[in-house]
């Protein structure tokens, strides 16, 4: 085996693997080496570089010695740098003792030359095996038998040295020894070998127990070949016993009914028969202890030191050791009995042979779990799931006994038959699959879940399908601790049937949902609570069920919750007669019932005003104005909620005579002696307050009309004293806010709030003002009810229409963000349904086609050269600004708009940003305005000039006046606004200078024919207000509109933005498809071109 060459080894191993070998035997890494099997073998312990020590063993693989292969503990496995050391070392050894290397020939031949040499008969020892006995030295309790090789000596019979196991294993050792006796004790050796057992190479000691049972066999092998047993520590004598051992458990009924266990040892297949002893009650008072892990053979030894050895028959489960090891029986009392015989008593007779020799206790029976379901049933259909398994066998007294154990598993159970409760487990589970939370859903394998609930119609499946064949399973039993319900299908459609009663606050009447089925009522509130919670079927208690998930059904529950969303209050279900729609909606699902008569009153006159005819209510004949056919019935409309003391809001566009449709109203109010509870209060922009009066005075000459115009302070009166007994009275917003208290404390038949979407902003103190004045009735009067977004619909509704929608946060997640997300049509449809009664808006192309045309036209104008560079410039430096505000768009939204505003202005003029631009270039706007202008007043026309800017406006003042054209002008700075209206209408001025804000709204100037927006504002509603100034009831000439806008600049995305948000106007108060209106990030990204 070790005639191998350098240079074989490099051929299969390479060079490397060979230099590393070398120079580890060098450096006497290798520290232990021995050989066995007669020289195929060599053993050893070799030092890593990270002083790591590697067990290597290197076996002969052919006839040739250079045959061989190595296998280590390293990672590496196999033929590596460790197994060369090993085979590298033996060499050197065997040539340091002066073995001298043969020629292939030599060897070949020299067993033939020795065969026929004499030589005398080398003396031969004979060997002995030293068996020790000691308790504790791997373990804390039982007993290790320990081998160790010893011969004969010459003053001693034996002694121990020159043969130890690592002597006897190899091939050079010294002593002569017998070699049959060697062979057996070398094969016995041969047992620890392994990567397991590389310890036991160094020991001089061999523990019995972990050689295994093949240890037995050859043993009395070696016993053959005369090898001796002599008792070592521990021991006074040894003997090997014939046959085989066979551990047993005898059980005995004591006197007081409990049970005695004794572990008994009986040999099987030695001479004289079978021989059962009482461990535990060893005539000698010794003990038994069981050898390996697992068991394979039997120690007992006794207090005389006698030691006896015995194969065992069986194998042996290891957790008998301690049981077997007992120096006492085991006793289980009386109250323990049924929880033994059941559990233990069939799993001990499955690992060795259970008796009872006096008969007091009957054989075992194998007994197989059964999977018991505790089923209760509880109010509201619900049902308890509660599993577990019971093992139940014969008791001793002829009856039964059983104990339960849970579906868990755990470290302290008793024996269980696993593998039949996973049969019967995973036959349960099968049925239970589509019912749910039945499962233990954390096993890999189906499971039923130890607890669980099952309700609504899992109820009905699991009573009507699953629990039949539940019970039909062999090894399932079910205990119902009640009375299960017969559960059966309705065979007609729910019935809803709706009433209403006074409720206990004015204007508000309670409602009534009751619903039955096949004559058999149904809990309203646990129908609804049961469609909330998205059940699948409702349950009454006498078992009959049906389905929810009818589209009638499910269109209730949204009508209920709409309901209750109205009305924060706990308790029952209340409507006023703004929820005429809602109404509408449950009676389509519904019988009605016994009606309210003020309730059916409201309700018809509600629903009355979406009619076509709305009526012949008479126009009054103190009315001095003949009205169109839209105003007669706008009229009407008006009236029909007036006299159902309800709200609304006028929508008409601007210019269809909205003011004029009030004051016919409020005539006809007063006519009936309806302003005895008080008069009307008008609220306007303070631009429109004179407006009103005038209208008034022009059509209503017998209104009494008061026209607050300032505070108290500067008017020298309370308001009751100057209220006095007006009509009508007018005022402004900004007045009501200032003086809120007074008005609220006066009486008021009604209120109009014109200019309406002044008071969108519902956190705002004007809006709160309008609400707590508390007029019986509310009309809000806007050619624009809906400018951003869908919260200035609320806002309106909320003071002309309260209670028809919920409060903000929850109208933003019902209808705002499905209606402007655009993927819920059918929410858009119910918020229409919602207003149509109490909106009513038309436009001047359906009702007012004598108009004449408006063109409007978009007027791109380049910018110069000069102002081009400007405006870049800032632009970069303001879209990187901006876009690093957008992280937060809530907490930057000023900074945002103040950013965009300059842009804004960059496009009209850089001058309007800082004065060191001034004079850089000619505004080509202004340039282009002035230019149209001087052409129109040629040909005898008159325009109106808007800008957002009062300082761009300055300039254009300025070029007019270089340029000789005469103009009128007015701000929100203007003191006489009616003068300065009245000079342009009554004079012939070609031009009027208007700021957006301050004149966009409430004038009449159908004196002018063309109409020029200078900057696109955000609000396509304001500039439209503003173009309506002229496009009105009185206008004989087509009107022509020109937006200016500056070419590559922040207003042409200006002008993308508005047409989005008159999307959204278009889609909720006229028609058209989805829209959105909010300014979001991605509007602002667009804005700055990104």
């Amino acid at each position: 085996m070790l005639d191998v060459s350098r240079e074989r080894l490099v051929e299969e191993l390479g060079t490397l693997t060979v230099t590393r070998g070398e120079a580890y035997v060098a450096e006497g890494r290798v520290r232990t080496l021995v050989a066995a099997l007669g020289g195929q073998q060599l053993l050893a312990t070799v030092s890593g570089a990270d002083r790591h020590l590697y067990q290597t063993i290197v076996r002969r693989a052919g006839t040739e010695g250079a045959d061989w292969s190595g296998q280590c503990s390293c990672p590496v496995g196999l033929d590596c740098k460790h197994t060369v050391a090993t085979v590298l070392a033996a060499r050197d050894r065997l040539e340091t003792t002066g073995a001298a290397r043969r020629p292939s020939w030599e060897s070949a031949l020299a067993p033939l030359v020795r065969s026929t040499t004499s030589a005398p008969a080398a003396p031969r020892h004979r060997l002995a095996l030293e068996v020790s006995a000691r308790r504790g030295s791997y373990r804390e309790e039982g007993l290790v038998v320990l081998l160790r090789p010893l011969r004969d000596g010459a003053r001693s019979r034996w002694v121990r040295g020159g043969v130890a196991w690592r002597d006897l294993t190899s091939p050079w050792a010294t002593p002569e020894v017998d070699p049959a006796q060697r062979a057996a004790l070398t094969q016995l050796h041969g047992l620890a070998q392994g990567p397991s057992s590389y310890h036991l190479y160094g020991a001089a000691e061999l523990p019995l127990g972990d050689l295994g049972p093949t240890a037995w066999h050859l043993l009395r092998r070696a016993l053959v070949t005369g090898v001796e047993l002599v008792a070592g520590e521990g021991a006074e004598d040894v003997t090997l016993a014939q046959g085989e051992a066979e551990v047993a458990l005898d059980l005995a009924r004591d006197d007081d009914g409990g049970l005695t266990l004794r572990p008994m040892v009986t040999s099987v297949g030695a001479p004289g028969g079978e021989d059962a002893d009482d461990v535990g009650t060893d005539p000698d008072g010794g003990r038994a202890f069981l050898l390996g892990r697992p068991p394979h053979g039997l120690a007992r030894l006794g207090e005389d030191g006698r030691l006896v050895l015995q194969p065992l028959r069986t194998a042996v489960d290891a957790s008998l050791a301690p049981l077997v090891e007992r120096s006492e029986p085991v006793r289980v009392p009386p109250q323990d009995v049924e929880r033994f015989l059941s559990l233990y008593y069939p799993s001990l007779s499955r690992q060795l042979h259970l008796s009872s020799r006096d008969g007091s206790v009957p054989a075992a029976d194998q007994v197989r779990p059964r999977l018991h379901l505790d089923l209760t049933p509880e109010p509201g259909h619900v049902l308890q799931l509660a599993w577990c398994f019971r093992y139940t066998v014969p008791s001793v007294d002829g009856g039964a006994v059983g104990a339960t154990l849970p579906l868990e598993r755990g470290p302290q159970d008793p024996p269980r038959d696993h593998d039949a409760e996973e049969a019967v487990a995973g036959a349960a589970a099968a049925l239970l699959h589509d019912i749910p939370f039945t499962l233990d859903r954390g096993r890999a394998a189906p499971w039923p879940h130890p607890r669980s609930t099952v309700s609504g119609r899992a109820t009905v499946r699991f009573v009507t399908e699953v629990l039949p064949r539940l019970e039909a399973l062999e090894d399932v039993e079910v205990e119902v601790h009640g009375e299960l319900a017969t559960y059966e299908e309705a065979q007609e459609a729910p019935v809803v049937t709706l009433e209403t009663s006074e409720g206990q606050v004015e204007d508000w009447f309670d409602l009534h949902v009751t619903v039955s089925v096949g004559g058999q009522p149904v809990p309203f509130e646990a129908l609804f609570a049961a469609l909330v919670r998205g059940d699948d079927v409702m349950m009454l208690d006498s078992g009959t069920w049906f389905p929810l998930d009818s589209p009638a059904l499910q269109e209730l529950r949204r009508l209920i919750e709409e309901a209750r969303q109205l009305d924060d209050r706990e308790g029952g279900l209340r409507l006023t007669a703004y929820q005429a729609g809602l109404w509408e909606d449950l009676v389509r699902l519904g019988v009605p019932g016994q009606q309210s008569a003020r309730w059916q009153e409201s309700v018809e006159a509600v629903l009355a005003l979406g009619d076509a005819d709305r009526g012949t209510i008479a126009v009054p004949e103190a009315l001095e104005a003949t009205l169109r056919p839209y105003q007669l019935d706008g009229y009407r409309w008006l009236s029909t909620l007036w006299d159902a003391r309800l709200g609304g809001v006028l929508a008409d566009d601007m210019g269809l005579g909205k003011t004029l449709q009030v004051l016919a109203t409020v005539v006809r109010a007063e006519s009936r002696g309806d302003l005895a509870e008080g008069p009307v209060l008008v609220v306007a922009p303070t631009s429109v307050v004179t407006t009103w009066a005038e209208e008034a005075a022009r059509f209503a000459p017998g209104l009494r009309v008061v026209t607050v115009d300032a505070t108290r302070r500067r008017r020298g009166e309370d308001l009751a004293a100057a209220v006095g007994a007006a009509d009508l009275v007018v005022t402004s917003y900004t007045l009501l806010r200032l003086e809120a208290a007074d008005y609220r404390a006066l009486p008021w038949s009604a209120t109009v709030l014109d200019e309406a979407q002044f008071v969108k902003n519902h956190r705002s103190a004007t809006y709160q003002a309008v609400r707590r004045v508390g007029a019986a009735r509310t009309f809000a009067i806007t050619g624009t009810p809906l400018e951003n977004n869908l919260m200035d619909l609320w806002s309106m509704f909320s003071l002309a229409a309260p209670g028809l929608f919920p409060r903000p946060e929850l109208f933003n997640e019902v209808y705002r963000r499905p209606v402007e997300a655009g993927g819920e049509p059918e929410v858009l449809d119910r918020l229409r349904r919602r207003i149509r009664p109490f909106l009513l808006r038309r436009t001047k192309g359906e009702v007012a086609a004598e108009l004449p045309s408006k063109t409007e036209q978009t007027v791109h104008v380049d910018l110069h050269p000069a102002h081009r560079r400007v405006y870049d410039r800032h632009l970069n430096r303001e879209r990187q600004r901006v876009l690093g505000l957008l992280q937060d768009v809530d907490k930057n939204r000023m900074a945002i708009f103040r950013a965009l505003t300059t842009l804004r202005q960059l496009a009209l003029d850089p001058a309007l940003v800082s004065a060191e631009h001034a004079g850089l270039a000619t505004s080509a706007k202004v340039a282009a305005l002035v230019q149209q202008l001087r052409e129109l007043a040629a040909e005898g026309h008159r325009a109106l000039v808007f800008s957002s800017f009062t300082s761009y406006l300055a300039l254009v003042r300025a070029a007019l006046e270089e340029a000789g054209v005469t103009y009128c002008y007015l701000d929100g700075s203007t003191r006489d606004r009616a003068a300065r209206v009245r000079a342009f209408r009554e004079g012939d001025d070609p031009a009027f200078l208007i700021s957006l804000k301050a004149g966009g709204f409430g004038l009449n100037l159908t004196e002018a024919d063309y109409v020029f927006v200078l900057d696109p504002w955000w609000n396509p509603a304001a500039e439209a207000q503003a173009v309506d100034r002229t496009h009105r009831i009185g206008q004989t000439r087509p009107v022509n509109v020109y937006r200016m806008v500056s070419t590559g600049t922040i207003e042409e995305k200006v002008v993308a933005l508005q047409a989005r948000k008159r999307k959204l106007f278009a889609t909720v108060v006229d028609s058209g498809e989805l829209g959105s209106g909010r300014i979001t990030v991605a509007d602002i990204r667009g804005l700055l071109g990104e």
